[in-house]
């Protein structure tokens, strides 16, 4: 039995330790939790064994930042490591949190041998669920078909049953932005159809009918799973509202973090943290350890820009609403572009480093807050490995991206654009950087177009085109080349105005990438925006 096990069941009455099924939990600790990250007690003390690795990433993402994205960051005092949880048991971060509720609920008598877990997941965490398979245990996902193709694999390797849902899995509980009872019907029929053949009594389905339809025109399959899971004596592990997820974190991850960071004459007390959001137990179990430890906040939270679907996290908007969002415990938030940061991707995976879509984005987005000097030291959650999401990657390669453009390109064409406009919500070209802009593109001053930052932010903001802006794009050709600081906010405005109707292209790399400021300061080329 283990230290944690031992130390929880001194605390339990006699009535739950007598209602514990000994042999579930004894196959569960040899088969299962020996091989995750647990603390165990030695001589020294008690220690998180079986630890993923820390990995210094400092040079990889250096050489990164100037061969893909035109940053030079040697100058910066810069120390980037990577926490690779992608080597954990199912391959993903989401076997910490999914083993933390596992046990407990083995401990505290909620699940027995012979029942059946059933989870709402958009890929991970199901797959984690599915190690339970090895000691007798049916786990049933409910799942989205937005899944990449490769997730939907590992999910059927593990001996996972899948319940395919035309609704997507990450909306928040209770959002109702297009109820459709007809909607909510025929996947209800579907559900039913799916229980039958996965061997559920489909008469308890059909009275509960009426509140499985509900849940249904809410798009809240979070709690659809935990209403099905109570109808037919399931146990659900509420993986999105259970405390025991962001516990899993606070009390081993960030421990280990910890641990490893002074392993190598380092604190935790000097790093931001930096990880994406899928239910909200990582960031909230790191925030609340370094909180009460070192008295600060230092996780940074990233998520894709609303629209863009990045495999297992979630966009802002629809972190909302969740129990364990909490965002005043972060020290910052990031929409990060994927359509930038996949170029990041691309080039780790090249060069060996097992990592995913959501690790990009935050990779991606420490770049850039070492390149504005907001930090420079930080620890990357690597939450999971490439291996789900090659296909994508492939595909990935093979697609010439058409909205966003290479110098040498934007040169070539530079005749077949009306305007080169300026698109930045921050700061705005000084004379000289008009200038630079000009000449790298061997076109006239006259045809560069300055619109206000406030503009630009509107744009941003409401999806929706400012009538200065929209003066700018009208022109016979047809089409203009917006340039920013390093070509996010660029490819961001790219793709409203793509929705709207209008083309337009983004410079890769923005005025950062231009050869004829390459030896200059960035401040004399822009300057704060005042309006």
């Amino acid at each position: 039995m283990s230290f944690i096990t031992q130390c929880f069941r001194e605390k339990l009455p006699e009535e739950t330790k007598n209602s514990v099924d000994n042999t579930l939990l004894e196959r569960f600790e040899q088969e299962i939790w020996s091989k995750t990250p647990h603390l165990e007690k030695n001589q020294s003390g008690v220690k998180v064994i079986n630890a993923t690795p820390l990995i210094d990433l400092t040079k990889v993402l250096k050489e990164c930042a100037k061969e893909i994205y035109k940053l030079n960051l040697d100058d910066k005092d810069l120390k980037v490591f990577g926490k690779f949880d992608s080597n954990l048991l199912s391959g993903s971060i989401k076997v910490r949190p999914a083993v933390h509720i596992i046990h407990d609920a083995i401990l505290t008598g909620k699940l027995k041998s012979g029942q059946t877990v059933i989870e709402a997941t958009s890929g991970n965490f199901g797959i984690a669920l599915g190690q339970l398979s090895k000691l007798g245990l049916t786990v049933v996902s409910l799942v989205s078909r937005k899944l990449q193709e490769g997730v939907f694999k590992e999910l059927r390797n593990e001996n996972i049953r899948i319940m395919d849902l035309d609704m997507d899995v990450c909306p928040a509980p209770g959002m109702k932005d297009n109820p459709n009872v007809l909607a909510a019907k025929a996947t209800a029929y579907n559900i039913r159809s799916q229980l039958s053949e996965l061997g559920f009594d489909p008469t308890i389905f059909d009275k509960s009918i009426s509140e499985i339809e509900s849940l249904l025109a809410a798009q809240d399959i979070i709690n659809l799973a935990k209403f099905l899971a109570k109808i037919y004596g399931c146990f659900c592990p509420e993986q999105y509202d259970n405390e025991l997820n962001t516990d899993a974190h606070k009390s081993i991850t960030a421990v280990e973090i910890d641990q490893q960071l002074h392993e190598q004459g380092y604190s935790l007390e000097n790093f931001g943290i930096v990880c994406s959001f899928g239910t909200g137990g990582t960031s909230g179990g790191l925030s609340n350890y370094i909180s009460e430890k070192y008295n600060k906040k230092s996780v940074h939270v990233v998520f894709p820009p609303a629209g863009q679907d990045v495999a297992g996290i979630r966009t802002k908007d629809k972190a909302s609403g969740l129990k364990l969002y909490k965002p005043d415990t972060y020290a910052g938030q990031y929409e990060i572009d994927f359509d930038q940061a996949k170029h990041l991707l691309k080039y780790f995976v090249e060069k060996g480093y097992d990592i995913g879509e959501s690790s990009a984005l935050e990779l991606y987005a420490a770049m850039q807050m070492a390149n504005f000097g907001a930090e420079k030291k930080f620890v990357i959650i690597i939450a999971d490995g490439i291996e789900k999401y090659k296909k994508n990657l492939e595909e990935m390669s093979k697609k010439q991206n058409k909205t966003q453009i290479s110098l040498q390109e934007a040169v070539s064409n530079a005749n077949e654009y009306d305007r080169i406009i300026w698109v930045h919500t921050q700061y705005t070209p000084r004379e000289e950087g008009i200038e630079v802009i000009a000449k790298s593109l061997g076109v006239d001053k006259s045809k560069i177009s300055i619109p206000k930052a406030r503009t630009i932010n509107q744009l941003l903001a409401t999806q929706q085109i400012p009538e200065e802006l929209s003066n700018d794009l009208k022109g016979t050709k047809g089409k203009s080349l917006l340039v920013c600081m390093a070509g996010n906010t660029s490819l961001m405005a790219v793709n409203i105005l793509a929705s709207k109707g209008i083309v337009t292209q983004s410079l890769n790399g923005g005025i950062t990438n231009l050869p004829e400021g390459r030896n200059r300061n960035l401040g004399e080329l822009i300057k704060a925006a005042t309006e």
